[in-house]
């Protein structure tokens, strides 16, 4: 198979049917993402209790915090990829990727460093229960510690996409996937270990991932293999990515220090309402990856349609892309209250918690009920955002980012201080529609400046 059968160009036909396609196999991959994310949760809730579960579960703002801005970076490396895929200049195509390559690579080592030096601290600060804090360090300096190994994955991955293939990833992704939850098993069922066990098949498994994605590039991808010249750092190209990709990085970034104190007024509510969050945000996260596979899917399609000079088909796209979501809500909602109050059992072993599963699932639905009711708000946060860093605006993106830090904060001091958990349960919504406020205008602000600069 050769390249140009691997890539898909995302400038002509129709755009609806394009982002189906496209959208597809990035759902796919997120579904086994959130997939072994799930497993993983579920393994150390039944095989190590409750407070390992809560443990893990309280991370996730601070993992998200450090990891999206990892993501974030690496995917608006990409955009600049996708930029010289549509122009069709593959000389600068070539220029970017291993500038990027560099980028990844001093950033890598930095944040390694950096969040692995503070990571205890910075648990202590997030007023975690003294019962699940061990827990929750040795968790999460594990998987700091493996950000390289994601860091891999995501940049070739994003390059990827941004020459319009989409499939090629998820293949590895999904062996990736069943290595994790086969650790998974073999390191805490049968080899005894705690939570690291569980972090150290996370690792591994996104660092097999990466390295079969790099390899993969370099063997099917003609148009990237360098040329004399092409791997030479050049200031004038990085200043250009992280131009993009350090604001998208610290979108993803700044929404997370909003989840973060979020999460630290939730874990002054104590381990039952931290389990019963990290229940329903696994759930969640899993049952939306068909909303942030066809927001990610914006990113390419943007950036191919303004390299190619065709902005007028960025607006068909985003429509487009809404109004498949606006279905796939339906079903959410459906699917939310038909089986909602099953979700924690899959986590938890009631004969071991006669006395706290009732009050953990009761809260779980609710948590879930609540926030699905208002999955359009973020479908709109997904579309809209992704377009906007593919047109290239990506300080605008980091903007909406802001707010959704302001409404979560405002939920941690104001809301859960006066009603408890309910306060909790509404923090993303509040937080997506202050987003939502301040992405559509900006759009189309992003769009007209597009078509005539100089106004």
């Amino acid at each position: 198979m050769s390249s140009k059968n691997l890539t898909k160009d995302l400038t002509t036909g129709s755009p609806m049917k394009l982002l189906l396609k496209f959208a597809t196999p990035m759902i796919l991959g997120l579904f086994f993402q959130q997939f072994y994310n799930l497993v993983d949760s579920i393994i150390v809730g039944r095989y190590l209790g409750k407070e390992a579960l809560a443990g893990v579960g309280c991370t996730g703002s601070l993992n998200f915090i450090v990891l999206g801005f990892c993501m974030g970076i690496c995917n608006g490396f990409a955009v600049n990829a996708s930029l010289h895929f549509g122009a069709r200049n593959e000389k600068a195509l070539r220029r970017s990727v291993a500038n990027s390559i560099w980028l990844a690579a001093i950033f890598s080592i930095i944040i390694t460093v950096l969040i692995c030096s503070f990571c205890k601290p910075i648990i202590s600060l997030m007023n975690t229960p003294e019962s699940i804090s061990e827990y929750a360090y040795s968790y999460i300096f594990i998987i700091f510690a493996g950000i390289p190994c994601m860091i891999i994955y995501n940049l070739s991955a994003a390059i990827i996409r941004a020459m319009g293939d989409s499939r090629s990833p998820i293949i590895f992704l999904m062996i990736a996937a069943m290595i994790n939850i086969s650790l998974d098993i073999l390191f805490i069922k049968y080899m005894g270990m705690n939570v690291d066990g569980a972090a150290y098949a996370t690792v591994l498994s996104q660092g097999i991932s990466g390295i079969c994605c790099v390899i993969f590039i370099m063997k099917r991808y003609t148009i990237l293999k360098m040329q004399p010249g092409d791997m030479k750092p050049s200031p004038v190209i990085m200043k250009k990515l992280m131009s993009i990709g350090i604001p998208m990085g610290l979108q993803y970034s700044i929404t997370g220090i909003g989840s973060v104190i979020l999460q630290t007024a939730v874990n002054g509510l104590g381990d039952i309402s931290v389990a019963a969050m990290t229940t329903a945000l696994k759930v969640h996260v899993l049952l939306t990856c068909p909303l942030d596979g066809l927001g990610q899917t914006m990113a390419p399609y943007a950036g191919q349609n303004v390299g190619a000079k065709k902005v007028e088909r960025i607006g068909q796209g985003l429509r487009d892309a809404l109004i498949i979501s606006a279905f796939i809500c339906i079903i959410l909602m459906i699917t939310v209250l038909l089986f909602g109050e099953h979700a924690a059992t899959l986590f938890l072993d009631k004969n071991k918690l006669a006395d706290e599963a009732p009050n953990i699932i009761k809260m779980s639905k609710q948590y879930l009920i609540t926030v699905t009711a208002f999955d359009f708000m973020v479908a709109i946060v997904n579309t809209v955002r992704f377009t906007i860093q593919g047109m290239g605006f990506s300080n605008f993106a980091m903007l909406a980012g802001v707010l959704e830090m302001v409404a979560r904060t405002i939920t941690a001091l104001i809301l859960i201080p006066i009603i408890g958990f309910t306060g909790a349960c509404f923090s993303s919504p509040f937080a997506w529609i202050l987003a939502d406020a301040f992405l559509i205008p900006a759009y189309f602000w992003c769009k007209r400046k597009l078509i005539n600069p100089v106004n």
